[in-house]
C-alpha cells in the first residue's frame, strides 16, 4: 500500500507539501497540487482521513443543514456548496431538516459531534434566539444562510427580500399595473412576510391603495398558485397583473389564466420570483427576480472556513436581486409612456 511518502518521492515534492495538498491548507501552486493528485492516482494513494481528523483534531469537512431536498434552489445550492467545499480541499456532509426547528437543531447538534470543521444552516423557521443559542453551544463556527441576525452579522448570509419584491412590484407598476394581484409564499416564514411587505411599500410608494382582496397567501407550489390564482378570478377581483412570490407559483397561476381564456401578456401580466429554470421555457417566458443563490452559497462556505482557520472576517453585506424582464408583462391600462 502506497504512503505518503511513495506519493512525495513520485511527485518531487516534500511530505509537508503533500499534506497541505491533502489537507487544503497553506499555499500550494496549481502546477504542484496537480502533480501530487497525479502521484496519487498512480499510486493509488487512498489518504487515511481518520488518522489525519484525529491528528490534526478536523475533520477536514463542511457541515450543510437544508430546509428540504426538493426543488431547483436546493438542488442548485447544493450542487455549488459541494464545489466550493471541494474547492477548500473540504468533504460537504448535508443533512435535511425537514423544515422543523427542532430536527434542524438535532441535525447541527449531529454534524457537531462528528466535528466538522464549521456548519451552515439555511432555516425558514427557528427563532433567532434559538439560532443565537446554537451559535454559542457548539464549539464550532455556525454560518447561517436566508436569516438576518442582528447580533451576529458576521455569521449570517441573507437576501434583500423585501427590496427584492418592491422592485418587482414597482416595475408593474412603472409599466401602468396599479391593479395587481399577489400570491405570496408562506406567511409564516421571515421570506413570505418580507415578500408581502415588498408587495405594499411598492403600492404605498406610487400612492395605490391597499386592497386585501388582491392577496391569496400560498404556500409556494404550483398548485396552490393554480388554486389561489383561479380564486381570483372567481371572485371578479379587478386585476390586471398578478405577482407571485416564486415562479412555481406563477408558473400555476399561467393555468389557471390560460384555462380562463385569458392570455398572457395580452390580457393579464405575470411576473414570479426566484428567476427557476422553468421561467425561461415557460410560453411566454416568465419576468421574475434572479437570486444569487451561488454566491450567497459560496460567500458562507468562505466565511465559515476563514472562522475555522481562526481568520479575521467581516460582516457581509446583503445580497440583493436583479429583475430578469421577458415576455410575460406589457403595458397596463394606466401607461404613460
Amino acid at each position: 500500500m502506497a504512503t505518503m511518502l511513495d506519493v512525495s518521492l513520485r511527485a518531487g515534492v516534500s511530505k509537508a507539501t503533500v499534506s497541505r495538498v491533502l489537507n487544503g491548507t497553506g499555499q500550494v501552486k496549481e502546477s504542484t497540487r496537480a502533480q501530487v493528485y497525479r502521484a496519487m492516482e498512480e499510486l493509488g494513494y487512498r489518504p487515511n482521513f481518520l488518522a489525519q481528523s484525529l491528528a490534526n483534531r478536523t475533520s477536514n469537512s463542511i457541515g450543510l443543514v437544508v430546509s428540504c431536498f426538493d426543488g431547483f434552489y436546493f438542488g442548485r445550492l447544493l450542487q455549488q456548496a459541494s464545489r466550493q467545499a471541494e474547492a477548500h480541499g473540504k468533504q460537504l456532509i448535508v443533512t435535511d431538516g425537514h423544515d422543523i426547528p427542532a430536527r434542524e437543531e438535532e441535525a447541527v447538534q449531529m454534524l457537531a459531534d462528528r466535528r466538522c470543521d464549521a456548519i451552515i444552516l439555511y432555516t425558514r423557521f427557528m427563532s433567532e434566539k434559538a439560532i443565537a443559542r446554537l451559535i454559542d453551544a457548539i464549539p464550532m463556527p455556525l454560518i447561517v444562510i436566508n436569516r438576518e441576525l442582528f447580533q451576529a452579522h458576521d455569521k449570517c448570509v441573507f437576501f434583500e427580500q423585501q427590496d427584492a419584491a418592491l422592485q418587482a412590484v414597482d416595475y408593474l407598476i412603472s409599466q401602468g399595473h396599479h391593479d395587481i394581484a399577489c400570491i405570496t409564499a408562506p406567511i409564516h416564514t421571515p421570506t413570505g412576510k418580507a415578500r408581502l411587505m415588498g408587495y405594499r411599500k411598492a403600492l404605498e410608494k406610487h400612492g395605490i391603495r391597499w386592497d386585501p382582496a388582491k392577496v391569496k397567501y400560498g404556500d409556494s407550489s404550483m398548485t396552490q398558485g393554480y388554486a389561489l390564482c383561479r380564486e381570483i378570478l372567481l371572485e371578479g377581483v379587478k386585476v390586471s397583473a398578478v405577482f407571485a412570490c416564486n415562479d412555481d407559483m406563477a408558473l400555476g397561476a399561467s393555468k389557471a389564466l390560460y384555462q380562463a381564456g385569458l392570455r398572457i401578456p395580452q390580457d393579464i401580466s405575470l411576473f414570479g420570483f426566484d428567476d427557476a429554470p422553468c421561467a425561461r421555457w415557460l410560453e411566454p417566458g416568465l419576468s421574475t427576480v434572479c437570486l444569487p443563490i451561488d454566491s450567497m452559497i459560496t460567500t458562507a462556505i468562505d466565511q465559515a472556513i476563514k472562522l475555522a482557520s481562526h481568520q479575521e472576517i467581516e460582516a457581509i453585506p446583503p445580497f440583493t436581486g436583479t429583475l430578469v424582464l421577458r415576455e410575460s408583462v406589457t403595458t397596463g391600462p394606466f401607461f404613460r409612456g
